[in-house]
Formats: C-alpha cells, sequence, structure tokens
C-alpha cells in the first residue's frame, strides 16, 4: 500500500501517528475481503460459494465496512512497526498499545485517514558525562564483621534440647504453647485460639506479642492475664482492647550454641581444617559483597551526577508498568495474588505512601536506566568473540568449573542475555574511567550493604 504517514509529538514522552491509505488501495482490500466471504458463505436461496456481491452487502454493508476499517487499520500498523531500522523512540513501548484516536469513517471516495497515539521511549540528549568529580562512601571489615558472622553461624548450628524440670522461661527458649482468647463477656473467641504453637520467646515471630507474658513461666503451666492492643492492632476484633489470655506451656526447650573452635568449622565444611580458615572464608565472602556492591553505589553516584545534566520525561505507562511489576513481586513473596495484596494493602493506611515511594524509586530507576541504554548506544559498545569467551573464563573460575562444561549450559538466548550483560559491564567501566571517583565518608560494614541508594 502506498501509505504515507505523519508522526507528532506530544507531551510526556506521547506521540501521534496519522496515515493516509490511497482509497485505491481501500477498495482493494475491500474486494479482496469480499471474496473471502463470498468463497464460503453460504445462505437461504444460495448454494455455498454463490452469493452474489450485492446480497451479500446489501444485508451485512454496515458489519463488512467496520471490518474492511479494522483490517485496514491492522494491516497498517503491522506494516509500519515491522520496518527494519525503525528508532526506537518511533516504536510503542510494549505495555502501549497504540490507540485510536477520534472514530475513522470508511469512505470509498475517499482517501482513508486515521490516528493512533501512544507512549514511546523518551528523546534523551545526554548532558555531560565525562570529568564529573564523584565522591562515594566506602567500608572495610573489621574484626566486629567476622564475629558478627561467627555468632550467626552459631546460631546456625545450634542444638534444641529440653530444659530441666521446674525452668523458667527466658529470653532465647524454644516454647510450645496453646493460647485462647476471651471476648468481652468472658466467652472463649474460637478464632482466636490455637494449639501446639511453637516460636523463641524475644523473636517477635508470635502475632500476638505474648513473649513477655511467657518469661518465667514453666512446663505444664497455664496462665491467665489481661493484655491490652494498639489501637492500630491488625486483628481488628483486639485493636484498641483489653482482654484476658489463657496460655498453657507445653513444652519449654533451650538452644544450645556450640563451641567456636575447630570442630565447628569442620562442622560447616570439612574443607575448614581450623577455626582460623572458616575466618578467612567469611572475610573472602564479606569482601567480594563489598566489591560488588562498591561497584554499584559507584554507578548510582555517577549516574547520580548526569542525571543532573540529563532531564527526562518519563511517559506514564512506563512508571505504571513498573510499579504494577512491583506489586506482583510483593504479591508473590507473600503467596496471594497482586489484586488481594492491593485490597489489603488499601485497606490500611500504607497503600498510598507505598505507591508514591514505588513511583520516586521507579522514576530514578528508569531515568537512570535511559541513560545507560542511551550510552551504549551513542558509544556504540559492541562485544567480541573474545570478550565472550573471557566471560566464559571468569564463570569457570568462579564456579570451579571447567570452560566447556559452563558453556553447556548456555543456548542462544542465554548468550544473548551473556551478551547485553558484558555490554553493560563495558559501559559501566568507561563511565568510572571518563570520571574523577574518590572515597568519601567510611561506613560500616551492614550500611554499606543495605544501601538502597
Amino acid at each position: 500500500m502506498a501509505v504515507t504517514k505523519e508522526l507528532t509529538r506530544l507531551d510526556k514522552s506521547n506521540v501521534k501517528l496519522s496515515f493516509t491509505v490511497p482509497k485505491e488501495d481501500i477498495r482493494s482490500q475491500y474486494e479482496t475481503m469480499i471474496k473471502e466471504y463470498t468463497k464460503d458463505l453460504q445462505l437461504p436461496g444460495f448454494r455455498k460459494g454463490k452469493v452474489p456481491k450485492e446480497v451479500l452487502e446489501r444485508k451485512y454493508a454496515d458489519a463488512l465496512k467496520q471490518e474492511a476499517l479494522g483490517r485496514v487499520i491492522e494491516t497498517t500498523l503491522q506494516d509500519y512497526f515491522k520496518q527494519e531500522g525503525l528508532p526506537r523512540n518511533e516504536r510503542p513501548l510494549p505495555y502501549s498499545y497504540p490507540e485510536l484516536q477520534d472514530k475513522p469513517e470508511l469512505d470509498f471516495d475517499k482517501d482513508f485517514q486515521f490516528s493512533v497515539v501512544y507512549d514511546v521511549l523518551p528523546e534523551v540528549k545526554i548532558g555531560k558525562w565525562k570529568g564529573l568529580d564523584v565522591e562515594y562512601p566506602y567500608t572495610e571489615i573489621s574484626d566486629d564483621d567476622i564475629k558478627r558472622e561467627l555468632e550467626l553461624i552459631r546460631e546456625r548450628n545450634a542444638v534444641v534440647m529440653d530444659r530441666d524440670d521446674g525452668a523458667a522461661a527466658q529470653k532465647g527458649d524454644v516454647v510450645t504453647i496453646d493460647y485462647s482468647f476471651f471476648d468481652e463477656n468472658g466467652k472463649e473467641q474460637p478464632d482466636l485460639q490455637r494449639k501446639d504453637f511453637v516460636f523463641t520467646i524475644g523473636s517477635n515471630t508470635n502475632f500476638y506479642q505474648l513473649d513477655d507474658d511467657i518469661i518465667g513461666m514453666k512446663k505444664g503451666e497455664t496462665k491467665e492475664f489481661e493484655k491490652k492492643f494498639a489501637d492500630d492492632f491488625f486483628e481488628a476484633s483486639l485493636a484498641g482492647k483489653t482482654r484476658k489470655v489463657k496460655v498453657t506451656l507445653s513444652v519449654l526447650k533451650e538452644r544450645k550454641l556450640p563451641d567456636l573452635d575447630d570442630d565447628l568449622a569442620q562442622d560447616v565444611d570439612e574443607k575448614f581444617k581450623t577455626l582460623d580458615d572458616l575466618k578467612n572464608s567469611i572475610k573472602e565472602r564479606l569482601s567480594k559483597n563489598i566489591e560488588w556492591k562498591q561497584r554499584d553505589i559507584k554507578l548510582q553516584e555517577v549516574l547520580k551526577k548526569i542525571m543532573e545534566n540529563t532531564p527526562v520525561i518519563l511517559p506514564e505507562s512506563m512508571i505504571r508498568a513498573e510499579i504494577e511489576g512491583r506489586w506482583r513481586r510483593l504479591a508473590q513473596y507473600y503467596n496471594t495474588t497482586t489484586e488481594k495484596m492491593m485490597q489489603m494493602m488499601t485497606l490500611g493506611e500504607g497503600h498510598e505512601e507505598r505507591e508514591k515511594e514505588w513511583r520516586q524509586t521507579a522514576e530514578k530507576a528508569l531515568h537512570s536506566r535511559i541513560i545507560i541504554e542511551t550510552l551504549l548506544e551513542e558509544e556504540k559498545i559492541e562485544v567480541s568473540d573474545e570478550d565472550v569467551e573471557n566471560e566464559f573464563k571468569r564463570i569457570a573460575e568462579e564456579r570451579g568449573a571447567e570452560v566447556d562444561e559452563v558453556k553447556k549450559h548456555y543456548t542462544e538466548e542465554d548468550l544473548i542475555y551473556l551478551k547485553e550483560d558484558i555490554k553493560e559491564r563495558q559501559i559501566v567501566d568507561k563511565l568510572f574511567a571518563e570520571n574523577n571517583l574518590k572515597q568519601g565518608k567510611k561506613e560500616n560494614y551492614l550500611d554499606f550493604i543495605s544501601d538502597n541508594g
């Protein structure tokens, strides 16, 4: 089809694409469609495939015109968007389907005109991105970091054993309890009682915050007490109320932590012969964590500077897609549906605040992403076969495997993603090389690792 088109840039990375299709092409497509129908159509009084065109048009005139109109629009859009080399800021975003403007009418005596509106990638003009002075926080591994990791290992290797008869429950003990709540009339509430509930005192893993009330109880003991719940307590029937609670302690156990010695190191992994071996392994692991996090933080700080010089107007559909993705991930974490997750949050006070927070982080992440992708394109970053081979060697070394063994696990699609990762690493290395990076404030390890930018 000899179609002509006109692209108009609108606000917020929105475009209007207008087409004009010659009336001769419209008539041709319409006639082709009619032939398709008459070939297989069967109406009363006519044999299959022998329905006259005039009868068909008289009976289904409006429906035929609407279908022809739909076919022309769909074919025109498909032909346009499948063109090779079409600029990315003319293609609709994956989550922005072109919307038809107004209601076009089919008139065989006129050229057919229609317009669609959709979101595209923002047009970006990268500002200053070289020679920037960038300061970043850093950290170092301390003795306290090693000690903390060793204590976590002790906790994971602890042995749970029964406390002596007559022992009183204390913080850190593992208990099994039966509990029930009573309403204002002193009757037990069936939906607020449970048997054989196990938790660790002081771990804050029981919904009704019974930890302090159980401290001092002995195995086999039953205790009744009054408990006041906060106004915003999650259980509506208890919120702001004072209720009687009955608890029976049926099992009382304690966690015995192993000694910090060579035996513990050997229990963790047979490759460790001494406690020093385990400590060295911990230090190596923490150092690797710092290395990866440091790279991420440096990149965040560099991009922050570039973003100041590079304004981007993000389309709403792009931001909404990011926010909806976060809802899906949150729902998946809690093993529920996105709809139920949103309903739960809507009932609480955190829904709007959560969306506002997500919007800010989504806008920042998208802004950064667009800058990276634009630089990749402008700097013409390419990945050679040697780059791929070196990446396989690096992966093999990390995994302690042979290079050929690693390659076996990579499909053609995996290789595409691998090359994209290499390209991105190369542009990040270029960003670091082209700017003046220096250490700033020193942070402790935990704050440094948990830094989300």
